[in-house]
């Protein structure tokens, strides 16, 4: 895990939760663009267009003396990048919807935090002590998340609060519209080896969480080498966007609608602004201050923020399994923060790495623990 002082760890924590919490604007926001049949493609290309523009114009003047020269390795790293988190992720992700359902594309986005933490684990960017209290901490809390975020997704219950009709009521609207099918081509070729529509999504689904998780995985150790966050942002979007060009001429056609209304424009601004370019920004130098584990282990906040802002501005109502699945991911989240506070404080020799100790995740005054009476401390005998 990358290294940072006590207030960059916190800020680091803060800045992920925000980043969830706009994704989950994010989904509130683009809600009503998706389902009246803009293209996902369209959507997507506009979306990063805008997104490189802020993160490259930002990088240029921010970051001129931290920006490391250009080469073939470097480049090689940033393709990787774009194709793994921009490109792929994206693009994977809204076939697999498209040939799934909702509901079963959000069961599978808590993979990537599992997905991340075993890549990290083989790169050596994140410890596993299973024979620690630290170690095992990690491992639960991560099944704890997860499965919290799994709840949320299959489980519903009875209402808690708002009025459930107007949920059934949006479900069946929804449904009745069309939505534009974003690559009709490369369905044609898997039919060729007997797959369907279904498992086509699923696999789709799965390689979508791969993507996202080989991003965090592999951004970590390079932004060591290349410490211009915003610079590495924008150069995986730059890859990125390059390959979604050269799709769209195979996935979109003549019938395709380019042009925007008033309410698809402030969708594709607000995705391209808060969610591209703000939320990588953040992402980027978080993994470099957390490490990808911890920070993969934030998006099953996703779908609480999501469920919370869309009772907020659509009326949408809150079930029971809402509310257990966000109360086991606040759980599983403190779980691997604690054990990875426990860990940094044992690395720099703060505390002994003892797993019968056990110290809170936010201590009194870390600053006097160095003072503690000598006569307090237990006495070690020959």
């Amino acid at each position: 895990m990358a290294a940072g002082n006590g207030g960059q760890i916190w800020k680091a924590h803060g800045a992920m939760a925000l980043v969830q919490l706009a994704y989950g604007g994010y989904h509130v926001i683009t809600k009503v663009a998706l389902n009246v049949g803009m293209n996902e493609i369209v959507f997507c290309l506009y979306r990063d267009l805008l997104a490189i523009w802020i993160l490259a114009s930002v990088a240029y003047f921010s970051e001129k003396r931290s920006r490391l020269p250009l080469n073939k390795r470097l480049l090689l790293s940033f393709f990787i990048l774009g194709l793994t988190g921009i490109f792929g992720c994206q693009l994977l992700f809204l076939i697999g919807l498209g040939y799934t359902n909702p509901a079963y594309a959000a069961a599978l986005q808590p993979a990537i935090p599992v997905f991340t933490f075993i890549l990290a684990v083989l790169m050596g960017t994140e410890t596993a002590k299973l024979l620690t209290v630290e170690g095992q901490s990690k491992v639960g809390g991560t099944i704890v998340c997860v499965s919290g975020a799994i709840l949320m997704a299959v489980f519903r219950g009875p209402v808690v609060f708002g009025d459930g009709t107007l949920d059934f009521t949006a479900q069946i609207e929804i449904s009745t519209k069309v939505q534009p099918e974003p690559a009709g081509w490369l369905m044609s070729s898997f039919l060729e080896l007997g797959f369907d529509n279904w498992h086509l999504g699923v696999l789709c689904l799965i390689g979508n969480c791969m993507c996202m998780a080989a991003y965090l995985a592999l951004q970590a150790p390079l932004l060591e080498k290349y410490p211009a966050n915003l610079s590495l942002t924008a150069y995986s979007y730059l890859f990125g966007i390059l390959l979604m060009i050269g799709t769209s001429f195979f996935v979109t056609n003549g019938s395709t609608n380019w042009y925007l209304t008033q309410s698809e424009l402030v969708a594709v601004c607000y995705a391209g602004i808060v969610a591209s370019a703000l939320n990588y920004g953040l992402m980027t130098w978080s993994n470099k201050v957390l490490g990808p584990a911890l920070v993969a282990l934030y998006n099953p906040l996703q779908p609480a923020a999501s469920t919370i802002l869309s009772s907020v501005f659509l009326g949408s109502p809150i079930y029971l399994g809402s509310v257990l699945g966000g109360l086991l991911i606040i759980a599983g989240l403190y779980l691997v923060t604690w054990a990875s506070y426990r860990e940094k404080q044992a690395a720099t020799g703060t505390i002994s790495h003892d797993p019968r100790i056990t110290d809170p995740l936010i201590p009194y005054e870390i600053g006097h623990i160095s003072s503690i009476p000598s006569s307090s401390m237990p006495k070690i005998s020959d």
